[in-house]
């Protein structure tokens, strides 16, 4: 194996038994194993965030089942790629070779036609894709190759897991097992690797090579002091990126229109996808404006678009301009609040029986038993409001919406308060 590989690299697993985290994908009788097990694969994706084993757990699949392996990137590769990799896979099919898998990194940055390209083959079985994304393939998969895949989540390495990759690097590796290395703490290390296995490697590795002689005491002083001279300032990858776009959340959801527009300009400049920052104001729009500003979501909503349909870098200008009206916009989190408080209810609850009088009754029977009986329509009613209770009787009365103090929620209670009277504190 070449010395000048990365660390990483050198310890990438190549059995099931050996890869460490997704216990919940490839632990003992996990769903994962066992299709791996079977020999049954289908087509998936593996959705996570970085540096959590999706490559090696494509190759560890490929290498158990002893399949042809063929890997595209999706930042490099076209539909020419594609289509030749399929080619290969069509001629391979007369030596009753099982078929080909085609692992696809970073496939949310596939364009739809390249993605159309994969559609014919997933579907005939000639190809087993096996995709890699960071982002919700729900947003950056075309429906009808998601349909075609099963999708399996890979979360984040907890500590346990991290300590026990760090703990493997040392007694295994070719290189760092000749030095005596002592972990006297661990909290920068874990800190800076923000959770990704390849950039906790990539950690310990620089600071064992940066220290002369063979032995090596790694403590939290060391590793800040050797990272803040070699990483980048912005890391969209790692640490960096959550603490950045967490800066520039809770700078609109603060209102500061500088500190926002500040915050953008640095993941822009950073090279963050811009997509992903048009879904964080989308977010921003429901969670923390709401009622106060419907208008926001609207706005957002066009935002999401505009930037899917120019790029980089007209795209600039669209989430400035978002950001700005978003930051400046009054705030509410009545609806964010309204909801959560439902779902708790509800799991605390169970499935609560819908009331006779508001149950549809669409055959004679239902109407004999008293399905939509006393249901009073409110249309027929001055003002099209009458007075009837709708929750189940275990919960009648219930609050879940308590409206903002903002100007356009004041309305709406003043208005539930003249419907409803003291349910919403008036007379």
């Amino acid at each position: 194996m070449a010395t000048n590989q990365p660390l990483a690299e050198r310890l990438r697993p190549r059995h099931l038994d050996d890869y460490i985290g997704q216990e919940h994908l490839v632990g003992k009788n996990a769903v994962l194993r066992r299709m791996i097990e079977s020999g049954n694969l289908s087509s998936l994706i593996l959705w996570g965030p970085p540096g959590v084993g999706k490559t090696t757990l494509a190759k560890i699949i490929a290498n158990t089942l002893e399949r042809p392996f063929h890997t595209l990137s999706a930042v490099s590769s076209g539909v020419k790629d594609v289509r030749e990799v399929i080619e290969k896979a069509k001629k391979q099919q007369f030596f009753n070779k099982p078929n080909p898998i085609l692992f696809i990194d970073e496939i949310h940055r596939f364009s739809k036609s390249q993605q159309d390209s994969l559609l014919g083959a997933v579907e005939d079985g000639t190809i087993t894709l096996i995709g890699a994304t960071t982002e919700n393939p729900s947003f950056e998969v075309i429906s009808p190759l998601l349909s075609r895949c099963q999708v399996y989540i890979l979360e984040p390495l907890g500590k346990e897991d991290l300590l026990k990759l760090v703990d493997s690097a040392i007694r295994k590796d070719s290189e760092l097992k000749n030095k005596e290395i002592t972990i006297t703490e661990s909290n920068a290390m874990l800190r800076f690797s923000g959770g990704d296995a390849r950039k906790l490697l990539n950690v310990l590795e620089l600071v064992v090579l940066s220290d002369d002689g063979d032995v090596v005491e790694i403590t939290d002083d060391k590793v800040t002091a050797r990272l803040q001279k070699n990483l980048a300032m912005y890391d969209k990858q790692g640490e960096m990126h959550y603490d950045i776009i967490s800066a520039f959340i809770k700078s609109v959801r603060g209102s500061d229109p500088d500190a926002s527009i500040y915050w953008l300009a640095r993941m822009i400049e950073g090279g963050e996808d811009v997509k992903f920052i048009a879904r964080r104001l989308l977010i921003l729009a429901t969670e923390d404006i709401g009622l106060a500003n419907p208008n926001a979501l609207l706005l957002a909503q066009s935002t999401f678009d505009a930037v899917h349909q120019i790029g980089y870098p007209e795209a600039r200008i669209v989430l400035s301009e978002c950001t700005i009206y978003l930051a400046t916009s009054p705030k509410s989190n009545s609806a964010y609040m309204a909801i959560d408080e439902a779902l708790a209810l509800v799991r605390k609850t169970g499935n609560l029986p819908v009331p006779l009088h508001i149950r549809n009754a669409p055959t004679k029977l239902m109407k004999e038993i008293g399905y939509g009986k006393d249901y009073k329509y409110a249309h027929s009613y001055e003002g099209n409001f009458v007075e009837q209770e709708f929750l189940p009787a275990e919960i009648k009365n219930q609050r879940f919406y308590k409206p903002g103090k903002n100007q356009l929620e004041i309305k709406i209670l003043e208005r539930l308060q003249k419907w409803w009277g003291k349910r919403f504190g008036g007379n």
